[in-house]
């Protein structure tokens, strides 16, 4: 079994999509108007339409509701990806500092409020767990 990807379901997907191109430094591959990922070399993050929901079950996901999942991308300098989004993101939760863990961790909120971790192992201990 493989972890693939992680998708979010928003109001406004253009808004979002365009929020993590610049976060990720990429460019989102389109479906529909409805749908479109983001790849990176590990996992994709998906955007979806509140509308695609009604293929499952309507009542299954909420916009701009999520209290439980962090959204985590590993990057090489998160001290630097912090000054390069500075101008991007409205609420930073926390600038980058090192946890107990061993990652520098920026915490902050996309435009629907979830909450993304750009973090960088900064210990051999989390280096190596990185390696796993």
């Amino acid at each position: 079994m493989n972890f693939v990807s992680v998708r979010v379901i928003t109001d406004d997907v253009r808004r979002l999509v365009e929020f993590y191109e610049q976060c990720l430094q990429t460019t989102a591959e389109w479906s529909t108007p409805d749908f479109a990922e983001l790849a990176t070399r590990s996992c994709t993050l998906a955007i979806a339409s509140a509308r695609t929901m009604a293929l499952f079950d309507a009542d299954l996901a909420r916009p701009a509701d999520n209290h439980s999942v962090i959204i985590e991308f590993r990057v090489a300098d998160v001290d630097h990806d912090y000054r390069r989004l500075a101008h991007l993101v409205d609420e930073v939760v926390q600038t980058p500092t090192t946890m107990p863990w061993g990652n520098r961790s920026l915490l902050f909120r996309d435009p629907d409020g979830n909450l993304v971790n750009f973090f960088t192992p900064v210990t051999v201990a989390a280096e190596e767990r990185q390696q796993r």
